[in-house]
């Protein structure tokens, strides 16, 4: 037996040396890749960097139409915190009348600014007066803007990336303690751990993940997955030995820091403690007090078990346990741990300020920036983009739809479904869009109605028609038109016979009227006179993008838009026959702070600045005494300009109407397109008047076109009167040589 085992030996020696050696060999090579992976994708910490997209910084200046409490809402909203004694950037104090901060530094698109002292007064709900730390005066200052949100990938991983300067020593003395006491001396996996692991793992029948060093949990993160396999934790802890001979521990903690997932918001992963001190404080990292540091320690475990917006009291054991460990170990007194313990968890309401999302607006930004930029730029390259949000128009928007959407509800005859609706708030002359909510769930990352609903716009579209009529030189305000029915022929065998809203007909009455008044019968005969092509072609010259079919309905809106394509058409009349293409992006740095692209205001004539003009004092007449007249009262002294619309059958409900400086439109209807019972007088119009009479806007007041002239109308009739002849006389913008017929017992017009 024993010679022929020589025999076979001496014969098949190289086969068996290679049977032996093969797995080593492939061990070998398994290593290598390990390392290579390791050194490739690690080297310099290639993560994913989502763009960050920040609002309209909020500029403060003497004379200014803000209070000290309005102030106070904003610096919290930032995330500052109210202290008795300001030291620290992102803090801020307040006495009665006055509010000292020390500002944040931030990196703006034109210049990087240091962290300042600032000083204000206040006066009669006015700014009175700003001066810095040496008492010299300051004419405007900018707070560092709000952080709206990120453009994140697919796979939904987003970050705020830290440096060594910016994270608290405590940080990573509270993660070696609580998660790896040895992670100084070992060399990626702890023997002891591991035996301790095992033994737990054998006692419960199941792998568990205790034992993991910090530079295994790294690993994971980074390269693996969280599969419990013998073969994922052999490979891990290959990894964490590899990763520690190529890099020192002070750099494997930054990377710690900046890595580990600490919670989720929806579908977007919250990685490292950059991003989660916003996420759950909305607050730098650095500005974290010790009871948030054991908080934000807390969910390194299970950001799913010790979610502290879902399970407070196990984030609170959790957090306490943790303030008494750091005790017993000697990096805070048993005082220090005592006062952080009787702190409450200190969250942000909702998902805190990094990812207060505003979605709808988002959608926008995305949309704008896809047309120079690819996917992988805005999702990896760490873009700062800084856009044209306003969050107190924001904010303002939003109360105005849900509150609105809400009391609607309760009067509408349909219980089986809630209302839904969409706003777009632009500057009248800049195109710079502030504010988008795409439906009541305003924070809902879903359809997004105001970009993507594309509804019937009904009676918006009149002024469109009215337009083109004015601008042919055959009609004015005060031209006699005639409201009686008329039977518009389609084809052989096919007529289309439009109604008023009342189903009468006023016979001959002024267009200032039938525009104000809304009135089908008089818009349609206006618009078959002057050619349903020509309208066509202005709908497109005023911005609305594809050109609607020429049929005769569209006079009557059977043109169906979304309402970010209504703000588009409505701004060529709030920007006085200009357009100015709606944009929600001013400027996109680089990671490094470098401009990449500035988005620079376009400005093309598209319609005659005279006959918008005309047009525009008779869409003041709309709220003055036409079908917006409910909202007279609640606006005030506030000139504005707008329009009612509602689609057949009472399924959408519009308003688009501009002051001197804001341009808004609203929609409301049902989302299966079914009727809502409300006129846009009804139903979006409440919306848009809530909106505008909070936020701080100028009534809209153009001086007169040349050649343009006033006369004074008799508002039923059309003729001309004087106030002594008429009870409801009207001053109209006409061309100069426009002369109405005297009423009878006139002697003169105005």
């Amino acid at each position: 037996m024993k010679i022929q085992f020589k025999k076979f030996f001496k014969k098949y020696w190289p086969h068996v040396l290679a049977v032996l050696l093969l797995p080593i060999l492939l061990i070998a090579i398994w290593i290598v890749q390990l390392d290579h992976q390791i050194t490739t994708q690690f080297e310099g910490r290639r993560w994913t960097l989502p763009a960050k997209v920040y609002a309209q910084p909020l500029e403060l200046y003497a004379g200014q139409a803000l209070n000290a409490d309005e102030l106070s809402v904003e610096l919290q909203r930032l995330g500052y915190q109210h202290v008795d004694h300001v030291t620290q950037p992102g803090s801020f104090q307040r006495k009665a009348e006055r509010i000292d901060l020390v500002s944040r530094p931030f990196r703006f698109m034109d210049e990087s600014r240091p962290e300042q002292v600032l000083s204000l007064t206040f006066n009669n709900n006015h700014v009175d007066r700003l001066w810095d730390s040496k008492g010299q005066i300051v004419p405007i200052f900018r707070l560092d803007p709000l952080l709206i949100g990120s453009i994140f990938p697919i796979h939904g991983e987003d970050r705020i990336i830290v440096t060594p300067q910016e994270v608290p020593a405590l940080l990573p003395a509270a993660l070696k303690i609580v998660e790896d006491r040895r992670f100084d001396s070992h060399i990626g996996v702890d023997p002891f751990g591991i035996l301790r692991a095992l033994w737990i793992d054998i006692r419960s029948g199941h792998f568990d993940q205790g034992g993991s060093t910090l530079t295994q949990q790294l690993v994971r993160s980074y390269f693996l997955n969280n599969k419990q396999t013998i073969s994922r934790k052999i490979t891990e802890a290959v990894m964490a030995i590899l990763l520690e001979a190529h890099f020192d521990k002070a750099d494997l903690m930054n990377s710690y820091i900046n890595e580990i997932h600490l919670g989720q918001d929806g579908d977007r992963a919250i990685h490292g403690f950059g991003l989660a001190s916003e996420f759950y404080f909305g607050k730098p990292l650095r500005e974290l007090q010790l009871h948030e540091i054991a908080l934000l320690v807390t969910e390194v475990r299970s950001a799913t078990y010790y979610n502290p917006r879902k399970h407070a009291d196990r984030a609170l054991a959790r957090r306490n346990l943790i303030l008494d460990l750091l005790a017993q170990n000697k990096l805070i007194t048993a005082a220090d741990a005592g006062r952080a313990k009787a702190m409450p968890l200190g969250l942000v309401n909702g998902s805190g300020s990094a990812s207060s999302y505003y979605p709808a607006f988002l959608d926008f930004v995305r949309r704008t920036l896809h047309r120079d930029y690819k996917e992988a730029d805005l999702t990896e390259a760490g873009l700062t983009i800084f856009t044209t949000l306003d969050p107190r128009v924001q904010r303002r928007a939003e109360l105005a739809l849900t509150t609105e959407l809400n009391r609607l509800d309760r009067s509408a005859k349909r219980k089986d479904a809630t209302l839904d609706g969409a706003v777009i708030v632009a500057s009248s002359h800049s195109g710079e869009v502030n504010a988008i909510v795409g439906g009541r769930q305003v924070n809902y990352s879903g359809f997004n109605r105001a970009l993507d609903a594309k509804r019937s716009i009904g009676s918006l579209a009149k002024p469109v028609v009215y337009l083109t009529a004015i601008e042919s030189g055959r009609y004015n305000a005060a031209t006699i038109v005639n409201d009686v029915p008329i039977t518009v022929k389609l084809s052989a065998k096919t007529s289309w016979t439009p109604q008023n809203y009342e189903h009468n007909a006023n016979g001959p009455v002024p267009v200032v009227r039938a525009l104000a008044q809304s009135l089908n019968l008089a818009t349609v005969n206006v618009g078959m006179d002057v050619g349903v092509d020509k309208v066509a072609d202005e709908y497109t010259q005023l911005g609305l993008g594809q050109r609607p079919e020429a049929n005769p309905s569209i006079l009557l809106g059977s043109v169906n838009a979304a309402p970010i394509d209504v703000a588009q058409l409505y701004d060529s009349f709030a920007n006085d026959g200009f357009r100015t293409p709606l944009r929600a992006v001013r400027a996109v740095m680089d990671e490094h702070g470098k401009p990449l692209k500035s988005f620079t205001l376009e400005v093309s004539q598209v319609a005659d600045p005279a006959a918008v003009y005309q047009v525009n004092r008779m869409l003041v007449e709309v709220i003055r005494r036409g079908t917006a007249i409910s909202a007279k009262n609640k606006l005030g002294n506030l000139v504005v300009a707008g329009k009612t619309g509602t689609s057949s059958d009472y399924r959408d409900s519009w308003f688009a109407g501009f002051s001197g400086t804001h341009l808004a439109v609203v929609w409301v209807g049902y989302d299966d397109n079914a009727p809502t019972g409300f006129l846009g007088a009804s139903g979006a119009l409440p919306v848009w008047t809530q909106l505008m009479s909070s936020i701080e806007t100028t009534s809209w007041d153009q001086p007169l076109p040349e050649g343009i002239t006033e006369t004074m109308i008799d508002f039923a009739t059309g003729a001309g009167v004087n106030q002594q002849c008429s009870s409801d006389g009207l001053l109209v913008a006409v061309p100069q040589g426009t002369t109405p017929p005297l009423k009878d017992g006139c002697t003169v017009s105005h």
